[in-house]
């Protein structure tokens, strides 16, 4: 799965480069996330969140591989995390893809608060989201940020009875990433 998100990557975005397609990139973007339920608060996070950005087309890509999350409260749960409910073996990612509706004057720094629209892939499961994030554009980089909740039903995410007081039905998310301007060969 990893190796046909790159492709896409590679398709959409590098072979494109030949017409001087301006694109930015980060490779360390962060994600965190939170389940606040009634018995236990859980928190993970990842640095490894990748995307890329194409600012003629507002279009983006970001995927972030679900065994990355760690800081989670035991070793136990972080398993359960990845084996029961993310079951990372057979989604290893999650990813969100699509445009930027409102247009950004990427050569003037400011900051933008903006409407990202597209398909957010989580556990195998497509949903269509509109997210509201910040960019704030200086000299050679982009930062985003974006906070938004995730409903674990709407992707398939169940959560057996006898924990339903410990994980919480609405996860909390925040993105946090700096793209860097590609240099077009």
């Amino acid at each position: 799965m990893r190796i046909l998100f790159f492709l896409f990557l590679t398709i959409v975005f590098l072979i494109p480069a030949q017409s001087q397609r301006e694109t930015w990139q980060t490779r360390e973007g962060k994600v965190n996330f939170l389940s606040d339920a009634p018995l236990e608060m859980i928190a993970a996070s990842s640095n490894e969140l990748r995307g890329v950005l194409d600012v003629e087309e507002n279009t983006f890509a970001f995927a972030v591989s679900i065994s990355s999350f760690d800081g989670f409260n035991s070793p136990l749960q972080r398993q359960h995390f990845n084996e029961n409910y993310l079951e990372s073996t057979l989604f290893p990612q999650t990813s969100f893809k699509g445009r930027i509706i409102e247009q950004v004057d990427f050569s003037n720094d400011g900051e933008y608060v903006i409407r990202a629209k597209g398909i957010l892939n989580v556990h195998g499961v497509e949903q269509e989201r509109i997210i509201k994030s910040t960019l704030v554009v200086k000299g050679n980089s982009i930062s985003i940020t974006s906070n938004f909740s995730v409903r674990l039903d709407e992707h398939n995410i169940t959560i057996p009875r006898i924990v339903n007081q410990k994980i919480a039905e609405v996860i909390q998310v925040e993105v946090a990433a700096v793209l860097i301007k590609r240099s077009n060969p």
